[in-house]
């Protein structure tokens, strides 16, 4: 009898395998927030302004969830992984040339591209290879891109300091383009088809939500994915922005943005063992209520050590919550469209965090403070919370109804 390959030990070991790629391939997430004074300050720009990089990386990212998810699931991770590689170290190699502060901005969307192949696809092609532990395989999965941005912000900051933040980009683009294309050579194997078939007749199985279609669902999934990271960014991206504005300076802004996604990965590692215990569309409801309730902390704190203590929980808090809509795709979808439906929903996700992040910035400049950029969050998560009620509820019923 033939021993599964789900599970076994060289799914660990691809899944430690991708844990260290996406640790190289995520940098492009979080070194635009790390620069973002810089630029700011060299170009002479408002602080909406200044999140226009910020914003095009985030929209090459969000489209490069989706459109290299469908790659991956025709040419499989390998091929697709490498190119996006090298067309990430390009963008950061170009921004690093250019003197015009439009064409930096629009260079970015390169960056976001290459490093969108690194998240979404990375966790659609782990997704395949787990089955009972699939929940913490998709978190620790996940939480490469938090370590990537917990550990880029420390190693660059000197680096930052010295040669400024295109001599960062400079570095990036070596290390990118030596590194990750021979990792990923790899992940050469391709999953049996014994069992790309049964996940296709578990995925055929799952039943769904009230008959929707699979489209559907992730359209409702996309919504909530929205206003979940709409009110998740104001945080991430403007942390090390608002150290700036009370006096601590970049450095400090940096180390709470670290602390916060460390926060963040324990937090992933977490959902991940609660989705395998309760599925993921409750551990999502849990994760989006911590969410909400440690955005309120941020409005009465303004000290060093509080925002220290507060950027903690806020990471410890919120973790969980994108890898949880993974786990909701791989729970109610075909497996043989992982790579487009989990890529789509990442994809939504993105996009709540480019627009919150640009959103937060334009309430800043209106108001001259982040007061009601934060309550802007807390509104945003309000709403998500209300669309994973009614989908928790929905997916109940529906339990109910085959049982019965």
């Amino acid at each position: 009898m033939q021993t599964s390959v789900l599970d076994s030990r060289y799914s660990w070991g691809r899944l430690a395998l991708s844990l260290l790629i996406g640790l190289i391939g995520n940098v492009g997430m979080w070194v635009v927030i790390m620069v973002m004074p810089d630029i700011q300050a060299e170009f002479n720009l408002e602080r909406a302004e200044a999140s226009y990089p910020y914003v095009w990386t985030m929209v090459g990212f969000a489209l490069g969830n989706y459109l290299i998810g469908l790659l991956v699931d025709r040419y499989g991770i390998v091929r697709v992984l490498s190119g996006m590689s090298l067309v990430m170290a390009a963008g950061f190699a170009l921004a690093a040339m250019t003197p015009t502060f439009f064409i930096v901005s629009v260079l970015h969307l390169l960056i976001g591209l290459g490093t969108a192949a690194s998240f979404g696809p990375l966790i659609a092609d782990i997704s395949l290879w787990f089955e009972r532990r699939r929940g913490i395989a998709i978190a620790i999965i996940a939480s490469a891109n938090y370590l990537s941005g917990a550990f880029w912000p420390v190693v660059l900051s000197g680096h930052l300091a010295s040669d400024g933040w295109r001599g960062v980009y400079m570095v990036l683009a070596l290390i990118i383009a030596v590194s990750v294309p021979p990792l990923t050579l790899l992940l050469r194997r391709r999953l049996p088809l014994s069992e790309m078939s049964a996940a296709v007749a578990q995925g055929a199985a799952a039943g769904g939500i009230g008959g929707l279609s699979p489209r559907q669902i992730a359209l409702i999934l996309g919504v909530a994915g929205i206003a979940c990271c709409v009110a998740m960014a104001m945080p991430q991206v403007h942390i090390v922005a608002l150290c700036v504005d009370l006096g601590f300076g970049p450095a400090v802004g940096a180390e709470m943005l670290s602390l916060m996604l460390l926060g963040g990965v324990a937090s992933r590692l977490i959902s991940g063992l609660l989705a395998d215990q309760l599925g993921g569309i409750p551990t999502l409801l849990i994760g989006s209520a911590l969410q909400m309730l440690a955005l309120f902390l941020y409005l009465p704190f303004d000290g060093l050590v509080s925002l220290y203590v507060v950027s903690t929980i806020f990471g410890l808090a919120q973790g969980g919550i994108v890898p949880s809509y993974a786990v909701i795709v791989r729970e109610l979808m075909p497996a043989k469209e992982a790579g487009r439906w989990v890529g789509f929903v990442m994809m939504s996700t993105i996009v709540g965090m480019a627009f919150g992040g640009w959103l937060s910035g334009v309430i800043y400049d209106v108001s001259g403070s982040y007061q009601l950029a934060f309550w802007n969050g807390i509104v945003w998560n309000l709403g998500n919370i209300f669309i994973i009620t009614y989908i928790f509820l929905s997916a109940r019923r529906e339990r109910q109804t085959v049982q019965a």
